[in-house]
């Protein structure tokens, strides 16, 4: 009985595809990563002629070290992870069809601001 729940608990639809997007994502991540690593930061890091700026770009003050280059490097992989995931939703939401929805309409706006009122009076009420 406990094995049937788990083979139907495993088998749902919607666990597969969170795993299936989980190792998609982070096989995506090492690829854009890489993508960073060896082709973006190295043209990016010209001007201070290191590949990488873990080492370039560290800041001495007393026994501490400031390590803004290692930063710096984390925050380009980020940006860089954060457009190509951009491209990608813009290409398949064109490819789909899919787009964000239309801003309600004044009619709508105001009838869910009524909506919200009300509601906000009825919980005063029933909190007396």
């Amino acid at each position: 009985m406990l094995l049937k729940e788990f083979r139907d608990f495993i088998n749902k639809g919607n666990l597969l595809a969170i795993a299936v997007g989980f190792v998609i994502g982070g096989t995506f991540a090492g690829l854009v990563t890489a993508l960073v690593e060896d082709v973006i930061m190295p043209i990016v890091a010209i001007p201070f002629g290191q590949p990488n700026f873990d080492k370039a770009l560290i800041l001495h003050i007393n026994d501490a070290e400031i390590r803004f280059g290692a930063f710096l490097t984390v925050a380009v992989t980020f940006v860089s992870i954060s457009f190509v995931l951009f491209l990608m939703l813009k290409a398949y939401n064109k490819a789909t069809g899919s787009q964000a929805a239309p801003p309600p309409t004044a009619e709508v706006a105001l009838l869910t601001a009524i909506h919200e009122e009300l509601t906000m009076i009825r919980q005063q009420g029933s909190a007396k």
